[in-house]
């Protein structure tokens, strides 16, 4: 028996972490889990409650920011934290999903103090600071599990060993290729959505573009307001900028935009088999909606270059003719299911990953691969 440590901060890498800590646990492996960022946000809806559900983790809350900390604070408040965490642990291993600054921190403290780390779909390409997290958590990280073979080549692209890098797939995947349990009706009702004909927008600020995401914002659901459509709208993360896209939600009117902080994933994934299309900029957009053969329109660059699937459409905020078009001509159309990010087999792969002696022998003290 191993004692795992998976870090989460949001609840969109939650909802990638579940399945594999679950699986963990069913190979008979001790699951922590520290709870931090926006989980302990009142304004995103306190999203650490799912973590909480499941009395089988062992789970430790930290609070590593108030609203409007800059990210280098956020990042120097989670480093403290989690290297008093992991001293009084002392895991076998760490988990550390993506590209966020709690991410970032967690791969920092396990480098340091040579602390075995996993880091989970490193290797993939955006167009935000958020890629810099992204592969810099790749270098500091003692294993990688990615979710395809692009991702794969690319972190050995960045110097590291391929015997240190794993194919696992997209988790999340995991628990959207399973019937929910829940239908349409439960669903709209757990959530006040008052049609059965709907888009959904999500539209998260880019740190980098600070100076205009306001504006971006206002354009983007001014579109949506002026095509008649009605849309279930999540809030955006707690990144620099959101209270700009926030002021513009806020207003939107109800009977047509169903504001939403945050959804149980189980919840997102039959959201997300029964709307039109997904509209915005959220990594949803371009992995789980082409999955499902759900158009998506990716809005700005957020998520740049990070997957082209025949049912990614792109605009900018400001292309409001192109927007207004991808409404009228994709909604409520399907397309054949993309699994560039796996086939929904992650948790199989993590286990016999787990079981095999190769991710536990790869060196702590890490060389430059020039193959």
């Amino acid at each position: 028996m191993k004692k795992l440590i998976f870090i989460t901060g949001t609840r969109a890498d939650y909802g990638k972490l579940e399945p594999l800590a679950l699986a963990a646990l069913e190979e008979g492996h001790e699951v922590h889990f520290f709870v931090t960022g926006m989980h302990l946000i009142e304004r995103y809806g306190l999203t650490t409650i799912e973590v909480a559900r499941k009395k089988e983790f062992k789970r430790r809350e930290f609070h590593n920011q108030n609203e409007g900390d800059n990210q280098d604070q956020v990042l120097s408040n989670t480093i403290n934290g989690f290297s008093n965490y992991v001293k009084k642990e002392s895991p076998d291993l760490v988990l550390i999903h993506g590209d966020r600054v709690e991410a970032l921190a967690a791969s920092l403290v396990c480098s340091i103090n040579y602390i075995r780390s996993v880091h989970i779909e490193g290797g993939e390409i955006s167009g935000t600071i958020d890629e810099v997290y992204r592969h810099c958590s790749s270098k500091l990280c003692s294993a990688h599990f990615v979710s395809s073979l692009s991702a794969q080549n690319r972190v050995i692209r960045l110097g590291e060993s391929p015997d240190s890098v794993f194919v696992l797939g997209s988790p999340e995947l995991d628990t959207h290729s399973k019937a929910t349990g829940i239908n349409l009706n439960e669903l709209r009702n757990r959530y006040d959505i008052p049609w059965n004909d709907f888009g959904v927008a999500i539209f998260h600020p880019v740190t980098s573009e600070l100076d205009n995401i306001q504006t971006q914002a206002r354009d983007f659901f001014n579109v949506l307001l002026k095509s008649h459509k009605k849309f279930v709208t999540i809030a955006p993360n707690n990144d620099p900028g959101s209270n700009h896209i926030f002021k513009i939600i806020e207003q939107l009117p109800q009977e047509r935009f169903r504001l939403i902080p945050s959804m149980r994933f189980l919840y997102f994934s039959e959201l997300l088999r029964h709307c039109k299309v997904l509209v915005g900029n959220s990594s949803a957009g371009v992995r789980e909606a082409p999955f499902f053969g759900l158009p998506s329109l990716d809005i700005g660059t957020r998520q740049n270059l990070r997957n082209q699937s025949p049912s990614i459409s792109n605009a900018t905020a400001f292309e409001t003719e192109k927007i207004s078009g991808f409404l009228n001509k994709q909604w409520g159309k399907k397309y054949d299911p993309d699994i560039s990010f796996g086939i929904g087999n992650s948790s199989a792969n993590f286990k016999r990953i787990l079981s095999q002696s190769k991710l536990w022998e790869l060196p702590l003290q890490k060389f430059f691969f020039d193959g």
